[in-house]
């Protein structure tokens, strides 16, 4: 038992999208492995501009995926087979691109398609320019996604990547984690 978690609940899918914060999504993958859980990550086409799939790898120990369309032959949808068994999928960080997929069912890469398929609970790490938080149509996805169960960690007020100061800014990967042990604990 790990913090009151069975051993038997402890495979996370973590998804990160293209935002400057994308290096914090492989910090939480760090802090989660350490705490013992089985890590899948995938990386948006997006994300591959800010890190790599070799990046993830390393901290999870485990492959990355970032396509839709896989050249392996035993898995042909891994959007299904990444969902499966998983027992959280967090996104970190999510960005508002991602937010509006998720919020009006748009699958066109494998993060957006694992999301449509996921039956586990699913944290969401928001990360954007404070004027793209406030923005009504990101509410408006915000308060979809939460209608439908999405839990959300942050965002927070601090320096942006825009060099500006405001909401928008990513929790920090420890309070990330926090909220993901209270969820598989079933604290939240």
């Amino acid at each position: 038992m790990l913090k009151g978690i069975p051993m038997e609940t402890k495979k996370i899918l973590l998804g990160i999208t293209g935002s400057a914060a994308a290096f914090k999504g492989v910090m939480l993958a760090s802090l989660l492995r350490k705490e013992g859980f089985e890590i899948d990550g995938v990386i948006t086409p997006a994300a591959l501009r800010f890190i790599s799939e070799t990046q993830l790898a390393c901290v999870t120990g485990r492959p990355v995926y970032s396509s839709l369309f896989t050249t392996q032959p035993g898995d042909p949808v891994p959007h299904i087979t990444l969902t499966d068994s998983i027992d959280l999928f967090a996104v970190v960080p999510a960005t508002a691109d991602f937010i509006g997929k998720s919020a009006n069912g748009l699958a066109d890469d494998l993060l957006s398609s694992a999301f449509l398929a996921c039956e586990a609970p699913v944290i969401m790490a928001p990360s954007m320019n404070t004027r793209m938080w406030k923005n009504s149509a990101t509410a408006a996805n915000l308060e979809t996604l939460a209608c439908r169960g999405v839990m959300f960690a942050g965002p927070v007020m601090g320096p942006l990547a825009c060099g500006s100061e405001g909401m928008g800014r990513l929790m920090e990967p420890v309070g990330i984690l926090k909220l993901c042990l209270d969820v598989l604990s079933g604290r939240n």
